[in-house]
């Protein structure tokens, strides 16, 4: 049967998966991550401080908050950047709310001590998944960022309890699909981003039907499908790490 998909893949195919460490050599940690055309800068950076309203409601512990922008020449029509606009595109916060979300989900802030990590994700090109491959990256570039304070003896045990990685799911012509491009995405009747940890945990499910309805046994099918999808992209990060940790 030849394949329904803009590029060739099989349905449950994921796009071919690059990743590309210091990318960013001022930054802890960071890699260039590639899910096929799409290509997202993460980077992590550690400041030995908390926000100001940690120490004024009394919280303990550190800190992970996420920034995350499309860079003007990452899309065909050149995309205006947030800050001639005067406000964060409204999507922009929705992803790095999402990123911060998915990060926090798998770190242990008190182990983390009095740091914070700032998680910085611009896309250089996009061609669907910008949020899923930035949630991916940014765990390798946390987990590089984190070596360095158990390197340096700022901290003694590492904070991540388990690692985090996202896929895209979605029907497009009647089909379940994993890890969505463009062509895919804008068309799809059904598109849904999913994020899980290492040990096959969920963290969040983001699915919407784009004037269309799904039923459950589709939501279940895509969930499967994106658990798979998932499975794969943690054992490329794992890989990756080891080559690169003690």
């Amino acid at each position: 049967m030849p394949s329904p998909r803009p590029d060739g893949r099989r349905a449950d195919e994921l796009r071919p998966l690059t990743i590309e460490a210091n990318i960013a050599p001022y930054a802890s940690g960071s890699v260039l991550i590639g899910f096929g055309a799409t290509r997202v800068i993460c980077a992590a950076t550690i400041e030995a401080k908390v926000p100001s309203w940690m120490r004024q409601q009394g919280v303990t512990g550190g800190w992970l908050t996420a920034e995350y922008s499309m860079l003007p020449y990452s899309t065909l029509d050149r995309k205006q950047r947030d800050i001639t606009k005067g406000k964060l595109d409204g999507r922009s916060v929705e992803i790095q709310r999402l990123i911060g979300r998915s990060l926090r989900a798998v770190l242990d802030l008190q182990k983390l001590g009095e740091h914070t990590l700032w998680i910085d994700c611009d896309v250089l090109q996009a061609d669907g998944g910008t949020r899923t491959a930035s949630i991916t990256g940014a765990y390798l570039a946390a987990r590089l960022a984190i070596q360095q304070l158990l390197d340096a003896k700022k901290i003694t045990e590492n904070p991540l309890t388990d690692s985090v990685a996202a896929v895209s799911v979605g029907l497009y012509g009647g089909q379940e699909l994993l890890d969505l491009n463009y062509l895919e995405d804008k068309d799809a009747e059904v598109d849904a981003n999913i994020v899980i940890t290492g040990r096959g945990q969920f963290v969040e499910v983001q699915s919407s039907g784009e004037e269309s309805t799904f039923s459950h046994a589709q939501l279940q099918g895509l969930i499967a499908l994106a658990q798979k999808g998932v499975q794969a992209l943690t054992a490329r990060q794992t890989a990756f790490l080891a080559q690169r940790l003690p």
